[in-house]
């Protein structure tokens, strides 16, 4: 079982930044892959970041050049610059230790508004 505690959202005004945090805890010896998904309203889920073995990243394309994702062990964070209103919305925190266990945080939200 793997706990996901998210941090670091709320209210930013275009062109600002925000760094969501993502610690996992629980009972498991390592996390191959975390990251982030966004969904704002009436939209499907969508990749933001992932973090994968510690090795590679992967960018949604609405962020790249504009996000990064970086990973201390069990932790994971999202540096967010140049936001604009489209980057509004419920961020997820996701952690992968195998195929099949997959976790999920609750959620935080990111409201980009003047």
């Amino acid at each position: 079982q793997v706990q996901l505690a998210e941090s670091g959202g709320g209210l930013v005004q275009p062109g600002g930044s925000l760094r969501l945090s993502c610690a996992a805890s629980g009972r498991f010896v390592s996390i191959y892959e975390m990251g982030w998904y966004r969904q704002a309203p009436g939209k499907e889920r969508e990749l933001v970041a992932l973090s994968t073995g510690g090795i590679s990243t992967e960018y949604g394309d609405s962020v790249k050049g504009r996000f990064t994702i970086s990973r201390a062990k069990n932790t994971v964070y999202l540096q967010m610059d140049s936001l604009t209103s489209e980057d509004t919305a419920v961020y997820y925190c996701k952690a992968r230790l195998t195929s099949r266990l997959v976790y999920w945080g609750q959620g935080t939200q990111v409201t980009v508004s003047s």
